[in-house]
């Protein structure tokens, strides 16, 4: 187990380190070959495919790889 940073509450980095949205979103994909109704399956793999947009504004977020994310002087 790798140990976490301890951020301040106030500190944005805390919720991202608190979302644990890629074992979700394998979860979800996981799911959508275990169950059979179809709609179900789209369901999971929007979901797994929502939070795989939400990991990666996360991830964009934490290295300022978009404009919206940069500081603006």
């Amino acid at each position: 187990m790798t140990d976490r940073v301890q951020y301040s509450e106030s500190d944005p980095q805390h919720c991202q380190d608190k979302t644990d949205a890629n074992r979700c979103n394998n979860h979800a994909r996981e799911d959508v070959s275990k169950i059979s109704d179809p709609k179900a399956q789209a369901l999971f793999e929007t979901t797994a495919e929502v939070l795989a947009g939400l990991r990666k504004a996360y991830e964009d977020f934490e290295q300022k790889n978009e404009e919206a994310w940069r500081k603006v002087s």
